[in-house]
This record gives C-alpha cells, sequence and structure tokens, in this order.
C-alpha cells in the first residue's frame, strides 16, 4: 500500500517506516527535523530509510498546512499513520505553546487532508498520559481520561476527541493508539532509559525520580508489531470485538492501548541496565516530579482480541539490545568525528 507516516524521524516513526518498507510497501515520510533533542540523531535515522527505493521523504512542519498539502497530495496516501507531535511531559512545563502549534494545530491539519485523501485508515498516536488521575489499574481503553495532570497529556486527548469527531463527520476510519513508556534502539536522549545508560556507562551519578515508580515498559518493536497488525483492521461501525472494545457507538473509531500488561519498577531497568553496562550507577534521589504519576500500565486484552498479540519483550533482553546499540552508535559518532577531524 502507499502509506504517509508523519514523524518518521523520530524514534517509533523511524522504526515503524523500516519495518513498512521490509514489508514492501511505498512509504512517504514527513517530519520537521525539530531540534527538541539533537537533530543529528533524527538526521541518521533519516539517512537508513533514504536509502530504500520506495521511501519518499518531505521535511514539512505540521503547522504549515501549504507544504503539508503538497505533501499528501505527491503521496496519495491509502493509510496515514500520525506519529508526530511535540513529545515530552517535563518539556510541557517549559514550553506549552510547542504542544499547541504541534499537537493541536497539527492535528487537525493532518485530520484535514486524510479526510481529503479519503485514506482507508487513519492511525494516529495517542498516550498512556490521558489516564491522567485515573486510580484504576490497569488502564482500559473503556476508562474514563478526563483528568489529564499535563498540557501534554490533554494535548494528545483532543487528538483523540478531534479524530473522533471527523471520525464521525466524513466516515473516516480511525484507530487511536495509547503508547506506554517505548524504548528500545534509536531511543530519544530525553527519556529515562537513555538517560540513565548514558550516564552509567560515563562514570556519572543517575538523577531517580519519585522512590516507587512503576511503569509498562514497551519495546519499540513490539510497539510496531502491534501498529502493523492494525494497520489492516479499520474500525467498523457497529461490529465490535466483545465487551472491552472502545469501538465508537456512532463512528468508525476506536482507541487501543499498545503496552506489555506488566508493570516493573523504575529500579528494575535501572538495574537492567546496570547488567547490560557491567557496571553500577551512582543514584541521585529526587522527588517525583509534577505530572507524574506511581504506576501506569496497560490492560492489553482489546489488542490481543483485535491481532491475537501482545508485546512480550523482556526488560532484560529490551534493556541489553538497547544498550549494545546505544555502545555502537556513540563509537561511530566518535570515529567520524576523528575521520572529519583527520580529513580537515
Amino acid at each position: 500500500m502507499r502509506i504517509l507516516v508523519t514523524g518518521a524521524a523520530g524514534f517509533i516513526g523511524f522504526h515503524l517506516a523500516r519495518r513498512l518498507l521490509a514489508d514492501g510497501h511505498e512509504v512517504t515520510g514527513i517530519d520537521g527535523m525539530t531540534p527538541y533533542y539533537d537533530p543529528a540523531l533524527k538526521q541518521a535515522r533519516l539517512a537508513r530509510l533514504t536509502s530504500h527505493n520506495g521511501f519518499s521523504f518531505e521535511q514539512v512542519m505540521l503547522q504549515d498546512m501549504a507544504a503539508l498539502t503538497a505533501a499528501f497530495e505527491q503521496a496519495n496516501p491509502e493509510v496515514v499513520v500520525h506519529l508526530a507531535a511535540q513529545a515530552g511531559v517535563r518539556y510541557s512545563l517549559e514550553n506549552p505553546r510547542a504542544y499547541v502549534d504541534a499537537n493541536l494545530v497539527g492535528t487537525f491539519n493532518v485530520l484535514e487532508l486524510a479526510k481529503a485523501a479519503k485514506a482507508r485508515h487513519l492511525l494516529l498516536a495517542s498516550t498512556s498520559s490521558v489516564y491522567g488521575a485515573s486510580e484504576k489499574r490497569p488502564f482500559d481503553e473503556l476508562d474514563r481520561a478526563d483528568y489529564p495532570l499535563t498540557l501534554y497529556a490533554a494535548s494528545k486527548k483532543a487528538g483523540e476527541l478531534m479524530s473522533h469527531s471527523y471520525s464521525h463527520l466524513w466516515d473516516l476510519p480511525t484507530t487511536a493508539f495509547r503508547f506506554f513508556t517505548v524504548y528500545g534502539p534509536w531511543g530519544r536522549p530525553d527519556m529515562s532509559p537513555w538517560r540513565f545508560a548514558e550516564a552509567i556507562d560515563a562514570g556519572r551519578p543517575i538523577e531517580v525520580y519519585g522512590t516507587d515508580i512503576w511503569r509498562d515498559f514497551t519495546y519499540v518493536e513490539d510497539l510496531v508489531e502491534a501498529i502493523v497488525r492494525l494497520i489492516p483492521l479499520a474500525p467498523q461501525k457497529g461490529a465490535p470485538v466483545g465487551p472491552m472494545d472502545s469501538l465508537s457507538p456512532v463512528a468508525p473509531w476506536r482507541v487501543v492501548n499498545i503496552g506489555r500488561g506488566e508493570p516493573v519498577r523504575l529500579t528494575d531497568l535501572i538495574e537492567a541496565i546496570e547488567a547490560a553496562l557491567g557496571r553500577k550507577a551512582e543514584r541521585r534521589q529526587l522527588p517525583m516530579q509534577a505530572g507524574d504519576v506511581p504506576l501506569t500500565f496497560a490492560g492489553a486484552e482489546l489488542l490481543d482480541a483485535l491481532t491475537g498479540y501482545r508485546p512480550s519483550t523482556s526488560l532484560t533482553e529490551g534493556a541489553a539490545a538497547f544498550c549494545a546499540w546505544m555502545r555502537r552508535y556513540h563509537a561511530d559518532a566518535a570515529a567520524a568525528v576523528r575521520e572529519n577531524l583527520a580529513v580537515s
């Protein structure tokens, strides 16, 4: 199929685009290449995608409707996977307008263009953060998600709601998926696995926020497998798969958790990274930050009912794969610097 992926140079978008290309699809990638974290990492991901004949790329900001329209018209997508967003819970406390611009205005633009393209299926990324102050665990798709604790969470919930209205008004089949603490090779430097691993490997202390924090760490290739399986499963109004289905009563729209459904302590992540690197961490304990919650994990029954699949990579396996990749990435970057110095 012809598939358009926004955020294709990002962590998850890169892995998804690479998998779709391997499966034989034509992929158009869109990314604004913003400097939220080191653009060199995005360029390195993009370089690996552009080596595929079936891949084309447009550097476009979601807010630029004219450029985004041109990219959509060139791609003529049958499926749209909207992953681009301003990410990060903590950064939303510092720069809230970035979340309004990318996650509200940008998502609106994508909805308009998916409608115009008459996409067979629109899939868009949301987050477990939308569950906010909910005290029920695990988080299930039918639970209320009306009390977000950060603007990031509120902006992603707003994207879900906007997509539901478009699905209802324009009969646009839509799946919103809620991610749970995704990690793995080519990950984001602002997330705890990278921050911990980099500091431990360099012999620097790590900062640990909160004393009893649990997360549903989801390995990125497991996440991609779930998305790939959801792509052909465009929601159909009036055809729920069971009582756990979040299928809308008035639209071909549903929301799906993607997580292992098995929370682990943050300290277990640290220990898995220590084991993978063969080094112990010096820990600095700090209070839990504003907007954080002590425990998140997914109810995975709906994903299983739809796809017959649940993420299964263990934290030990995932941490080892990430740490091995991180060391290679830094070694390659250092070698490139030495080569440039020698040439100059």
